[in-house]
């Protein structure tokens, strides 16, 4: 939940079913007693309100507990704020939330302290990539998963926290998976240690880790670790989705408990045929919507950045060309490598009379609640990873989106009031569509998951207790690849000092590899700059009907061409 960002009319978006703040008229702050009053209503008025004590007591009683509410039932913002009430963290201990994307954990954070009544970064704080926002006095934290599995290197036993929170858990990123596999071991070290475990000189844990004196931080840790003794680390598991078996299950049969959202009625529309140009569809439902249909905002999902660039630019063209009364529309984007400050635009209101366009990835399907939406535009497609262990290649390509995935971008359009959710594709291909997204640990490269969970003293990675296993063979490819990078020796061991030096770096092991060899050529300021331009959103425009016209070879010198553009623009 954050503040709107741009402009002195500008609001805080609602984030999880919380309302905006409407009370910025005529450029004044409300009264602050009034505000203050004004979030206790929107609490108390959440759905997952009602069962505050049940959940504070679910809690205590397990270890480990699955929680399913949809979007907008409060249960990001809430959960952790009822159990720092209910005292979880005495003696300094933190809440943790983790979140698969940067744009949530910081506006909910923001949001949360807010609700809280305190700076942010005192006690309610955030930590992404490139950005802490925390201090020695933060109680509730949100973060990345990324963020935390590399804390994990430091702190095996995550220490600091009383109770982790996975949030966004059914998005089921490659980080989500391993860092459940992870916690499920922490929680089984940290109950180990609350007995008195014998100060022996090994330690076999039930991941397959095997932790030895000499493993640097882990065995020092681990060493300290068994002279004291910690707490039972409490995990919940946060799904949007319906289905919580896959995780009840993997943690030996954990409880489950549904929270009722607030939903309205949508009404779903389906073409006739399929589209043969799924973006010309889009825009022509864009403007249906807009000259004929009421009041309210629009959200539109598209695969990327690309199509977000282009379907805005050709809706300003086609905006140019309609009488001056019906021009009234104004469109924002939001998309993960969108710097954070351009995303909060997608919260702030729309100007008086005007309607807002918001072109969207999916990261607005589970994510973020965006305020305002009465109609969503659903082309039916995503991007995603794919990973060919035979070839060694990963690429991105856009297919049809799950049932699960399509059912979430329809309900965006009832969170508020009734609305309408346009399927550009036939309800005969609806459904033809997968129930869920395949788990991104099975279509993606694993070189650097790999290297982290070796870093983090796994020994036997093809056993490791993933919740869904991924292709041996992929495993066994990035085994392969990383020994020819030299991260890892003939009997399968991190390297040292190079493998240990590129499991410190959170990038591609290629690219970290690049780096720590480059002082070794004089060339570090040069592999500095291509590796950051590589590894960002590319910064070439090709038009879809252009696509075929890029050659191979401008792929083979892109790394040079990236160079002396970086140099042109200093």
């Amino acid at each position: 939940m954050a503040q709107g960002v741009e402009g002195d009319a500008a609001r805080p978006p609602r984030l999880n079913g919380l309302p905006s703040n409407p009370n910025l008229a005529n450029n004044a702050k409300p009264n602050s007693f009034n505000r203050r009053q004004k979030i206790a209503q929107q609490r108390k008025s959440l759905p997952i309100a009602s069962v505050e004590k049940r959940l504070v007591q679910e809690v205590r009683n397990n270890d480990t507990l699955i929680v399913v509410g949809e979007t907008g039932s409060g249960k990001t913002t809430q959960i952790p704020q009822f159990l720092f009430n209910a005292g979880f963290c005495s003696d300094g201990k933190v809440i943790g939330v983790t979140q698969p994307r940067r744009v949530a954990a910081v506006t909910v954070a923001k949001r949360v302290a807010e609700e809280s009544g305190v700076e942010l970064g005192q006690r309610v704080g955030y930590s992404i990539r490139f950005d802490d926002m925390t201090s020695g006095s933060t109680r509730i934290k949100y973060m990345t998963d990324g963020l935390l599995l590399r804390e994990a290197l430091l702190d095996p036993y995550l220490s600091r926290y009383s109770v982790l929170i996975v949030d966004e858990a059914h998005e089921r990123t490659v980080h989500t998976d391993v860092l459940l596999g992870l916690l499920k071991d922490v929680q089984n070290k940290r109950s180990a240690s609350a007995n008195d475990c014998p100060n022996t000189e090994k330690k076999q844990l039930s991941n397959g880790m095997l932790l030895e004196k000499g493993q640097g931080v882990w065995s020092s840790t681990l060493k300290q670790g068994q002279s004291r003794r910690f707490s039972t680390l409490k995990l919940i598991i946060m799904s949007a989705s319906l289905d919580a078996r896959v995780f009840s299950e993997y943690f030996g049969g954990a409880r489950a408990v549904h929270v009722q959202g607030r939903q309205f009625p949508v009404d779903i529309l389906y073409t006739l045929h399929p589209q043969p140009d799924y973006l010309d569809a889009t825009l022509i439902t864009i403007f249906q919507i807009h000259l004929e249909e009421g009041p309210g905002d629009v959200l539109v999902f598209l695969t990327g950045q690309e199509e977000i660039e282009s379907v805005e630019r050709l809706i300003q063209e086609r905006l140019r060309q309609l009488p001056e009364g019906n021009r009234n529309m104004l469109t924002v984007s939001i998309f993960s490598s969108l710097p954070s400050e351009k995303q909060m635009r997608v919260f702030a209101p729309s100007p008086p009379g005007f309607r807002k366009v918001i072109l969207a990835t999916n990261i607005a399907e589970t994510s973020v609640t965006i305020p305002g939406i009465k109609y969503v535009v659903d082309p039916g497609f995503v991007k995603a990873r794919s990973y060919d262990p035979a070839k060694g290649m990963e690429s991105l390509i856009v297919i049809p989106t799950s049932k699960a995935q399509a059912l979430q971008r329809s309900g965006r359009a009832g969170r508020e009031g009734p609305g309408k959710c346009f399927r550009l594709y036939p309800e005969t291909e609806f459904e033809k569509l997968e129930d869920s997204t395949k788990p991104e640990i099975k279509r993606c490269n694993l070189s650097n998951v790999v290297l982290q969970l070796m870093a983090l003293g796994v020994k036997d990675v093809i056993g490791f207790d993933f919740i869904e296993k991924p292709p041996r063979a992929a495993i066994v490819k990035s085994l392969e690849q990383l020994f020819l990078l030299g991260a890892l020796t003939e009997d399968c061991k991190l390297s040292d000092p190079l493998g240990h030096q590129m499991a410190r770096l959170p990038l591609d092991p290629m690219y970290s590899k690049a780096l720590i060899q480059a002082s070794q050529f004089n060339c570090v300021e040069e592999v500095l700059i291509t590796v950051a331009m590589l590894s960002v959103e590319s910064i070439f425009y090709a038009p879809r009907e252009k696509l075929e016209e890029v050659s191979y070879e401008l792929i083979l010198v892109k790394p040079f061409i990236l160079l002396f553009l970086y140099s042109f623009m200093l």
